[in-house]
């Protein structure tokens, strides 16, 4: 008889048969028992497939679960693994990336104890090129816990990757989907739909997840049509969010949240990829948000004398604010870029 699964771990493999074995080996590492490690073949054209095969065949102990499947993206690869996924709870885990040994225990021991719906860890970026550690973050007090229904602006502090977290799979089996999800800050718009699920997130002051910062990710090869595909699959998460009715304080957290992912990421990689039509997309960006998301602009969940009283809320958000507001952030940019590059340092907003 089979034993009951308390965590499905779900991994997308696409193009990584040099970092697929250093992932495969963490999950199988894993302290806690009764996992089973869900693996997304999508579509890969290189070695990933037979990799994992023969990781199936090694470890016949293992609840090793292979989907082997036409290339459709990310997020359907996620979805497929979590209609398949029989575990009470859900992690995910990008396929280029490893984690602790405690990753799984350390998460599933934190949700269970605090009755949460998603528990989240802290996490290091490293560089995969010269194994650096660049930051360490989402490091937060395990004693904190944030409630929907009292504080829901501190998920905007929250980093938006699925992979440093544990989910009840309830959560995202009845979770609403993008019919035409994008390819880039796919993460954020699936967490943040994911969110109106949710009534409790905990936290675990470890960091057990290791992201692999990787030269040509999707942020470091944008191209136009990725901008205007993810304005409209935003557009849709706000639909799904009037779809539910949810208060005026969930639109304007979800305002502040398209402001951090719009405005600062996505303009730090415009900046980075296209610095000559900067200011066309920066205009372009500043009146969308201004037309779908305009609570971005009086939010006090984004006012720097309100992020200094709460210090669960991003203060560089609400400086970064202040510069956009100033016309100052290519400005700003500039000496991000010039900082980095001199101290040979890694912030990341």
């Amino acid at each position: 008889m089979n034993k009951e699964i308390k965590v499905s771990i779900i991994v997308p493999v696409y193009k990584v048969e040099k970092y697929l074995k250093t992932c495969i080996d963490s999950l199988l590492n894993q302290t806690l028992e009764d996992i089973e490690i869900i693996c997304i073949n999508d579509g890969s054209p290189d070695n990933c497939l037979q990799i994992l095969k023969d990781y199936k065949e090694k470890y016949k102990e293992k609840n090793i679960v292979i989907i082997d499947k036409k290339n459709e993206g990310v997020w359907k690869g996620r979805i497929d693994g979590i209609k398949l996924a029989r575990g009470e709870y859900i992690a995910f885990v990008d396929s280029d990336d490893y984690v602790d040994v405690k990753f799984v225990e350390k998460l599933y021991n934190n949700i269970k104890k605090n009755d949460a719906d998603i528990s989240v860890c802290g996490f290091k970026r490293i560089d995969s090129i010269t194994g650096k550690i660049l930051s360490c973050e989402m490091g937060l007090d395990s004693n904190y816990t944030i409630t929907m229904d009292k504080n829901p602006e501190d998920v905007i502090s929250i980093n938006t990757a699925l992979w440093n977290k544990i989910y009840k799979a309830s959560i995202l089996k009845n979770m609403k989907e993008l019919q035409n999800p994008p390819r880039i800050l796919e993460d954020m718009m699936f967490l943040t739909i994911a969110y109106l699920n949710a009534e409790r997130i905990s936290f675990v002051n470890d960091y057990l997840y290791n992201y692999m910062v990787i030269p040509g990710s999707a942020m470091q090869t944008l191209k136009n049509d990725d901008i205007e595909r993810t304005k409209i699959s935003m557009l849709q998460v706000k639909n799904i969010y009037a779809e539910e009715k949810v208060s005026k304080e969930k639109l304007e957290i979800l305002s502040c949240i398209a402001f951090l992912h719009f405005a600062v990421s996505l303009m730090l990689s415009v900046f980075k990829n296209d610095k000559k039509n900067f200011n066309k997309h920066y205009n372009e960006i500043l009146n969308y948000l201004n037309k779908n998301f305009h609570e971005w602009k009086k939010s006090e969940y984004l006012n720097v004398f309100y992020t200094l009283k709460h210090k669960r809320v991003n203060l560089k958000v609400a400086i970064l604010k202040k510069i956009y507001k100033l016309h100052m952030f290519r400005l700003f940019l500039q000496f991000y870029n010039f900082i980095t590059r001199i101290l040979k340092i890694d912030i990341k907003w």
